[in-house]
Formats: structure tokens, sequence, C-alpha cells
């Protein structure tokens, strides 16, 4: 999987070359570039964005500057992903499908945003991380790439995804609470179930477990008879 990240800001990016994200970039499975915008600038003080027509405040990236540095790097199999708070949630099944392409070029947006004419031209995708608006779309970018990235073949064992929150076939259940040694912490003792070597008990108590940390936390996942199940799980 390729990342090709389109930025005024690649310092930014520094968090992201670390953990897993650094063991899949050396082992040759992910591989991220970093494109500054400001190196396509038209003129000698590189310049990369002007005020909008119409007024109004901030300023936008001019589009042919935006355009050049996508062309640096666009091939035939490419998709272009522009993060903006505009754009489609991102969540797990996105992520997932994102996987299977072989080359993302993601477009960080600054300032006010980005030339219409230009995003017209160009993107394929927006995706939003979330209801809210950040200085630039270097954040939003490292989101993505860290999901996507869990999902590139080989990256992560298959069960490490298998059981997550909001994993396929687990009807976007919250991921049950897990525990590890010591047995005893401060009072409170890992869940009998857990360490009885019934598998099958083990896999009911952790459905169960997970429906009732839903149904908490995130109730709105739930249907009607999720909700009357949990419900009846936490009177037992």
């Amino acid at each position: 999987m390729k990342f090709d990240v389109l930025t005024l800001f690649p310092e930014m990016f520094e968090p992201i070359k670390h953990s897993i994200i650094e063991r899949a970039s050396k082992k040759d499975l992910i591989d991220i570039s970093l494109i500054n915008i400001r190196d396509f600038s038209k003129d000698k003080h590189k310049h990369v964005d002007d005020t909008p027509y119409g007024g109004g405040a901030g300023m936008l990236l001019r589009p042919d500057v935006v355009y050049d540095a996508y062309s640096s790097v666009k091939k035939d199999n490419s998709k272009v992903i522009y993060l903006s708070p505009k754009g489609k949630p991102l969540n797990q099944s996105l992520a997932r499908n994102l996987a299977k392409e072989e080359h993302l070029i993601l477009l960080c947006g600054h300032y006010e945003g980005i030339d219409q004419r230009v995003l017209d031209e160009i993107v394929d995708e927006e995706i939003s991380i979330g209801d809210y608006v950040l200085t630039g779309g270097e954040l939003p970018a490292m989101v993505l790439i860290d999901t996507v990235s869990r999902y590139v073949d080989g990256v992560l064992s298959e069960d490490s995804t298998l059981e997550e929150s909001f994993s396929e076939g687990h009807e976007n259940l919250l991921e049950y609470p897990s525990y590890t040694r010591p047995v005893k912490f401060r009072g409170k003792t890992v869940p009998e179930v857990l360490i009885s070597g019934n598998h099958k008990e083990i896999e009911n108590w952790r459905k169960e477990q997970s429906l009732i940390m839903t149904y908490k936390k995130r109730p709105e996942l739930l249907n009607e008879k999720q909700k009357a199940e949990a419900e009846k799980l936490l009177k037992k």
C-alpha cells in the first residue's frame, strides 16, 4: 500500500513513523511519502494561497499549485482523498475498503480550504474524521493512514482485527473488556470465566460483555432487540 500525502506541513507527520506503522514500513508493506505543496509554488516567495473571490475571511490554496503537487505523484491506480469536515465519516468498513487500494493520495487542506475547481478535477472521495473543524488536514490524514494500514495484509495478524470494536461480523458492537496478569489488582479480580479454560463459556461471556459495553457507552448503535437483551443481562 502506497500513501502519498500532499501537505504544507510534512514535519507534522513525525509521530506516525513509529510503532506498528514503522514496522510495516520496514517490511515494505506500506510506503508513506510526504509531498510538500509549497515546493510547487509559482513564485520566489513560495506563496501557495490567495484571497477568495467574492470576499470573506482567510486564504485559499491555489488550484494550480495543488494540481502540480498532485500530478507529481498521480498514477493510473491512484485514488485521491481530500480530508474535509464535509466528507463521508471515516469508519471501520470504509477503512477496510480503502486498504484494498494500491495507491492513496491524501490531500490536506489548510487555511480556509482549497479552490473548488481543483477539488472537482482530482478528488475521488472526501472523508471526515468527525463533525468538527481542525486547522488542517494533517491530523485526519494520520488517523486515516493508521486505521487503513491495520487492514493491509501482513501488518497485523488476522485475529487482531476480527474482534475489535466495529469489526465485521460483530454486529457493530464495541469490543469486550480484556484482562491480564496479575489476577488480583487493588482488590479487583479477573472474571472467573476467563481463567476457567472453558472456551465456549469464554466466547459467550465476551459476546454478552460486548453487548453490555455497547449499551452503556454507545446505545445508539443497538436495535431495540439488542437493547432489551442488554438490559436483561444487566439485571442478572
